[in-house]
Parts: C-alpha cells; sequence; structure tokens
C-alpha cells in the first residue's frame, strides 16, 4: 500500500500543470469565504472534491453528518454482500489508473485476488473510499449535518448542526449537495404502515435494524427491489423463522437498465437531448426498474423457509393477537415483524436544508408536460435542473434566483436532468467532469474583471538578461 500511495503522489506530480488554486480570496466580516461547499462525504463528495482540485478551485471542504467511516451506506444500512456494479467500474479515481479500485485492491490483496475476484464487497469498497480520502489529503469535517441555508450579501450562510447540537456557520460562494439516493427527499414508509402500528414492529430498509432480535420469527418483507432482497437474505442468514417478500408487479424485474446505461455516450451527454426524449429515456428506465443482481435472488432462493409473491401489494395492516395482520388482495398473512423496502420520495420539502426555498425551485412538471399516455407523477417530482447541475426557480423573477443558480445538485434526484451521476458509481467520473467544469466556469465569470485586473498587475520578469551566459 505504501508503494501505490508513493505512485498515486507521482502521477499527480506528473498532471500538476495548472492545478494551482487561481480562484480570487474572499471574505465575509472578516472571515475566509469557501469557493465552494460540499455537502456529503460519500463516494461523490469525495470525488466532486478531487474533481475541483484538478482544476484549481483548493479552498474548499467536505461536510458530512456521520463519523469518520461511516459516510454513505455501505457499512451502516447496505446489506448487500458485494457491490452490484461490475468490479472494473471507475469513479472517484477519475480516471487516474493508480487510483482506480483495481489499483487499491491489487495492492491491498494481490494481482491474483483481483483476477479471480466477481465483484468488490461493500466493506471493502468503504475501505478504498477511505483510503482515497487519505492519499489526496482531502478536508472533511464529519459530524456537521447541514441545517439551514440562507443567502445574505450574494453569499450563501450555511448552518451546521455540530456534536452536542452546536451551530456552526460557514460562508460559501456555491454549495453542492452531494446527499446521494436520499438527498432529493426522503425514505418512504407508507403511511398504512406508519399510522397503524407501533415502530417496534416494522423497519425500513435504510435503518439499523437487529436482525438477532429477529431469530425465529415471521417476517414480510415489501418491496421488490434489491435492498429488499439484501434484507430478506439477512433475515434468513440470522435465523429467521420464515420470510415473505410481497411485490405489487407481477412478476420480478429481470433486465437490468443500468448495464445499458453504461456507454460513455448516455453517461456523458444525455442532460444535452431534449426534454422530450430525456422524458422518454427516464421513463423507460423507471419502468424497468433494478432486478435484484442474480447472485442475491439466489442468496434468498436457496432457503426452504424463503418465499416472495408477485402481485401481491400491501393493502393494510393491524395488529392481532400479537401479531401483525397483512391484508392482500391474495388474502391475509400474519407476521410478527415488517420489513419495508419501498425506497424513497423525490421531495424537495421534506430536506431541511432546503426548507427556505423548496417551494421556489422548478420541478419537471412545472416545466415539462409529457404527452397524456407518457405521463409519470415520479418524474414530474425531480426538480428540473440547468444543464450545470443547479436548481432553478419556479419563477424566473424569484428574487432568490441568484441563490439558486448557486447551489448544484449532485444526488439520485438530478436523473432526469442529468443522468447518472453522484449518486452512481457508474456516472460518477463523467457527471464530476461535468459539474466540476461548471463551477469552475462560473467561479472565474463571476470574478472575470478581478482576475483581469491580476492580469494588469502581473510584473514578472522572465527575460532577466541581456547578454548571454560566459563559457568556461
Amino acid at each position: 500500500m505504501e508503494q501505490l500511495n508513493r505512485r498515486v503522489r507521482d502521477d499527480l506530480a506528473k498532471i500538476q500543470f495548472a492545478s494551482g488554486n487561481w480562484c480570487i480570496p474572499h471574505t465575509h466580516d472578516g472571515k475566509n469565504v469557501l469557493d465552494v461547499a460540499i455537502i456529503g462525504g460519500g463516494q461523490g463528495g469525495l470525488a466532486t472534491c478531487f474533481g475541483l482540485r484538478r482544476r484549481g478551485i483548493t479552498n474548499t471542504c467536505i461536510f458530512d453528518m456521520a463519523p469518520k467511516g461511516a459516510e454513505g451506506p455501505w457499512i451502516t444500512f447496505a446489506r448487500m454482500l458485494t457491490l452490484r456494479t461490475p468490479k472494473h467500474v471507475t469513479g472517484p479515481d477519475l480516471g487516474i489508473p493508480s487510483l482506480t479500485p483495481q489499483s487499491w485492491y491489487e495492492a491491498r490483496y494481490g494481482v491474483e485476488a483481483w483476477r479471480t475476484l466477481d465483484k468488490i464487497s461493500r466493506q471493502d469498497w468503504q475501505d478504498y473510499l477511505d483510503w482515497l480520502r487519505d492519499v489526496l489529503e482531502l478536508p472533511v469535517k464529519n459530524e456537521h449535518r447541514l441545517a439551514d441555508i440562507a443567502w445574505e450579501d450574494g453569499l450563501l450562510r450555511l448552518t451546521f448542526a455540530g456534536a452536542g447540537g452546536a451551530e456552526h456557520v460557514v460562508w460559501a460562494r456555491r454549495v453542492v449537495l452531494a446527499t446521494g439516493i436520499e438527498g432529493g427527499g426522503a425514505w418512504h414508509v407508507p403511511d398504512f404502515v406508519t399510522k397503524v402500528l407501533p415502530k417496534s414492529r416494522y423497519a425500513h430498509t435504510c435503518e439499523q435494524i437487529d436482525f438477532e432480535a429477529l431469530r425465529g420469527k415471521r417476517i414480510g418483507v415489501l418491496g421488490a427491489g434489491a435492498s429488499a432482497f439484501d434484507n430478506a437474505a439477512t433475515a434468513l442468514e440470522h435465523g429467521a423463522a420464515s420470510v415473505d417478500l410481497c411485490l405489487r408487479r407481477k412478476q420480478i424485474p429481470t433486465v437490468n437498465p443500468y448495464r445499458w446505461m453504461e456507454n460513455a455516450g448516455f453517461l456523458s451527454y444525455l442532460s444535452d437531448l431534449p426534454d422530450l426524449l430525456r422524458w422518454r429515456f427516464m421513463h423507460k428506465i423507471y419502468d424497468l426498474n433494478q432486478p435484484p443482481p442474480q447472485d442475491t435472488f439466489w442468496r434468498c432462493r436457496k432457503h426452504p423457509n424463503f418465499a416472495y409473491h408477485p402481485g401481491t401489494p400491501w393493502q393494510s395492516v393491524r395488529e392481532e393477537n400479537g401479531a401483525v395482520v397483512v391484508t392482500t388482495p391474495q388474502g391475509e398473512m400474519v407476521f410478527d415483524f415488517l420489513i419495508i423496502g419501498t425506497g424513497f420520495v423525490i421531495d424537495l420539502a421534506q430536506r431541511p436544508e432546503l426548507a427556505r426555498v423548496a417551494n421556489r425551485i422548478a420541478l419537471w412538471k412545472d416545466r415539462f408536460a409529457p404527452p397524456a399516455e407518457e405521463q409519470s407523477t415520479l418524474l414530474g417530482s425531480h426538480p428540473y435542473l440547468s444543464p450545470a447541475f443547479q436548481f432553478q426557480p419556479l419563477d424566473k423573477a424569484d428574487s432568490l434566483a441568484p441563490m439558486l443558480a448557486c447551489i448544484y445538485n449532485f444526488t439520485f434526484s438530478a436523473m432526469p436532468s442529468m443522468g447518472l451521476s453522484g449518486a452512481s458509481i457508474s456516472g460518477m467520473r463523467f457527471g464530476v467532469e461535468k459539474l466540476t467544469t461548471c463551477i469552475g466556469r462560473s467561479l472565474f465569470v463571476q470574478d472575470g474583471a478581478l482576475h483581469l485586473q491580476s492580469l494588469l498587475d502581473y510584473n514578472v520578469d522572465e527575460l532577466i538578461s541581456f547578454d548571454p551566459p560566459q563559457q568556461a
């Protein structure tokens, strides 16, 4: 690993041309103003910070609400055994070979181990991200939860809630929201569950679950996605008496559109298409949904006490005789505990940091009217972003339009506008390239007159002698 660390430093030294900081320093009330504050210290936030540095934007900082090493889902609520993406996928490395997952894995486990590897484990992925943060010396402040974004004096005023509830204010010119899948809304549990059952009877797949306490219990799982199957498998492996997975669809999805999307054309240029084409791409992708990976499916199916029930949506629940009774079109089912794998909703109003401006941000439903047969409430709920990942005002004359233009949405909710980006390993490299280019352009143009003055003031002689050196 130390040899790899030296190679990384060597590689970066060889390509450091023009990557020195060029931004004009700004202050507010005598305090430093960050050029870019990045919210989220997971893979998207780390890659964004590195990408900005590669473009000479170094007055940056990453803020994450989790303790160091627990950023993102990988060692918290993710319950898959391995990543769902192929092992050769690249992303946070931004195209530098010594920073790729393969280079890290080979340095740690050996070349042969990589050759025989199927997919990278989620624990190894977290270790890889931790290494990337350390070897690149990226500035991260952990245990900082963004509570509010305000607009004052043409700057973003960020209020963080730190450890013990203490507030901390940071000023920034630009903000990148790299808060992953939930960054565009909130995890979703149906009302017919939350309004009837006590919390001790159910958990969402995004939550910490004491699976050991489920030993010998009858478990009902709602959902057909990979996370639902991951949690079903985890319950089975911890000795659940039975696990029944129910899904609304008449059959489990089998086609994974993400594998089709993993081409440079789609990953680079979807955002340049007209609205109708982008809508149709996303309508098809969301309709297909992602199936559980084959190994995840077999991880469940190998247990004789596992069953899955297509065409079996849950209609209502109730407690009865010490159990939970679930009503479905196929009849009633009885469980001891429910695991909800119904994903998340896109709803900016549910993001505390956007509480001031959520109702002033344009959504797809505000800017685009699809053909009658191609309506989608889900797609319509996503923010309608600029070609540079920026939020746009619902009312173009809104006084907060300049504020929204300084907030870059690098979360899963950017997908209809920008395609795969910050919340996806597959699209990260392409998304970061576009994002950092746009941020750099914005900062330079805003300070264009100051950069001109810097040139006018420049007076460093390169030609310092008019006489040739004397020969020895």
